[in-house]
């Protein structure tokens, strides 16, 4: 390897964890949001998305030129692929996080609110999930990518408990339904940042592993492109 494309490497390694940086702010800054339900807060969430699409843009060209300039193989090639994959991820998260803050700011507005769903440990859960997938990208840890994966479905279960709480509460409160599918699509939003940050997970696994791990594919026999894969490693 030249020293030219190490370099390289390392600085698309340092953009898409400034990247993660940004992003996991986006999504500490949304829970901040909904935990008071700031307007004001919402509306800096909401501006700053640009600059989140911004670094995206940034990190494709510069995994695209590596690519093109140097045709990397077996764990150099994966690592790029993982970070074109990830970059994408991240910048969907931090969508999400303006889809909680634009929910925040319509029920900010709303008033005689019935119920106010405690999220906290759902959006605990969820950066916990972020973090650790940036994580297991950096110290390439396989252990941590799979706790990640792990973890999801206690995001989905929590998701689950807030849908039935909450279709109790507009049964009982129609008059309060805009506010309460506001506060439901949250529910959403939370879950979606732990899908992704499961999606980061298992790129970190195929990039250090070789092996395709989404959609539970835990196939003890691999396929034959993944012995190709394997061998090139």
């Amino acid at each position: 390897m030249t020293r030219s494309f190490q370099h390289e490497l390392d600085k698309i390694k340092r953009t898409v964890l400034s990247l993660g940086a940004e992003v996991e702010d986006r999504v500490r800054r949304a829970a901040e949001a909904l935990e008071t339900c700031s307007e004001k807060l919402s509306k800096e969430i909401i501006a700053s998305d640009k600059e989140i699409n911004r670094l995206e843009i940034n990190l494709e060209v510069e995994c695209l030129m590596v690519l093109a300039r140097h045709q990397p193989v077996a764990i150099d090639l994966r690592f790029v692929v993982a970070v074109i994959k990830m970059n994408n991820e991240l910048e969907s998260i931090a969508d999400q996080a303006v889809n909680i803050a634009e929910r925040v700011e319509v029920m900010a507005r709303t008033k005689n609110k019935v119920s106010r769903h405690d999220y906290a440990p759902m959006m605990k859960i969820a950066l916990t999930m972020l973090k650790n997938s940036l994580d297991a990208l950096v110290n390439k840890d396989i252990k941590l990518a799979f706790s990640v994966i792990i973890q999801d479905d206690e995001v989905d279960d929590l998701k689950k408990q807030a849908y039935h709480k909450i279709k109790d509460l507009i049964q009982i409160h129609p008059q309060e339904a805009e506010y309460l599918i506001n506060l439901l699509l949250v529910s959403r939003h939370i879950e979606k940042i732990g899908d992704h940050a499961t999606n980061i997970a298992e790129e970190v696994a195929y990039m250090v592993e070789g092996e395709i791990v989404r959609h539970g594919n835990f196939k003890e026999e691999p396929t034959h492109n993944e012995r190709e894969i394997r061998t090139c490693r």
